[in-house]
């Protein structure tokens, strides 16, 4: 086995992780190896490390992602690199669908590809990722009561599953909220004893719905996938929103669409690759 691995970078709404294929290569230790290649200053640099690899199931699914956050805990899912793993797979020419089957921890996503160019030049300029059903009961392991808080502007709140635990705070307006203080606080809250992703979310006056993010296992990022769509059904379920809205983060705008017919959320955006390399491994 090689001790240097390939890796690509990339990024989906300002959310970068490295991503490894391992159908080429071995990464024994990937909790390891996302802390050290992550650090922003002695590594890398990104908010964690993605895994691509063979479906358990190939008659459901015709890739699987494993996402490993940068303190080296293991994400459920993310929405953002599932988009990023389509344009990969697509423009690396590993595969040739227009819709791909992507095994998560949390289920089968599937992907839609969007294009720009022609047949001899196509690239892929966005996908839609079918992201399921959301689910607002609060899992087993989250017994406890909604957390205390103290955000400013505190308006209120709504868990959210979309694989992946979310708290979403709509406050009156997040210029200035320091979002580390609060968002390091309610992520390891004793009412989450398996932590909880964190968004902080205002109601803009167009419509659009502006917020910020307080990752599990990553702190502050640009975007995050389920976060997006996290939000934008928790301000549908409140009230605040309709079922289809833009979810304006750090990073860029994800649109959002809770499908009244199916129930599920349809989350579209931009991928895009930064820089290609080889690295050591730890």
């Amino acid at each position: 086995m090689s001790d240097v691995v390939k890796f690509t970078k990339m990024h989906g709404a300002g959310n970068d992780y490295l991503y490894v294929n391992t159908l080429l290569y071995s990464v024994p230790e990937p909790e390891r190896a996302s802390i050290v290649w992550s650090a922003r200053h002695t590594g890398v640099g990104s908010d964690g490390l993605v895994l691509i690899g063979e479906a358990k199931d190939r008659s459901a699914a015709d890739y699987s992602m494993r996402i490993f956050n940068a303190d080296g805990s293991e994400a459920m899912m993310c929405g953002n690199a599932s988009r990023c793993i389509g344009k990969y797979l697509y423009e690396k020419g590993i595969c040739t669908k227009d819709e791909i089957r992507l095994e998560t921890l949390s289920g089968v996503k599937v992907l839609r590809l969007h294009f720009d160019g022609d047949e001899s030049r196509k690239t892929v300029s966005s996908v839609t990722v079918d992201m399921l059903e959301p689910r607002f009961e609060v899992p087993e392991q989250f017994t406890g009561q909604a957390p205390e808080h103290s955000v400013p502007g505190f308006r209120c709140a709504q868990f959210v599953s979309m694989g992946n635990p979310h708290y979403v705070i709509f406050v009156d307006t997040i210029d200035g909220l320091d979002i580390a203080s609060h968002g390091v606080g309610l992520e390891h809250s004793a009412s989450f004893p398996e932590r909880c992703n964190i968004e902080f979310a205002q109601i803009l006056t167009d419509g659009t719905i502006r917020t910020r993010v307080w990752e599990r296992g990553s702190g502050i990022t640009m975007a995050c996938g389920t976060g997006a769509c996290a939000t934008a059904v928790a301000a549908s379920e409140l009230g605040l929103a309709p079922r289809e809205s833009d979810i304006i983060m750090d990073g860029g705008t994800l649109h959002i669409d809770w499908a009244a017919t199916d129930r599920h959320v349809y989350m579209t955006g931009p991928a895009a690759f930064i820089c290609e390399g080889e690295i050591a491994l730890p």
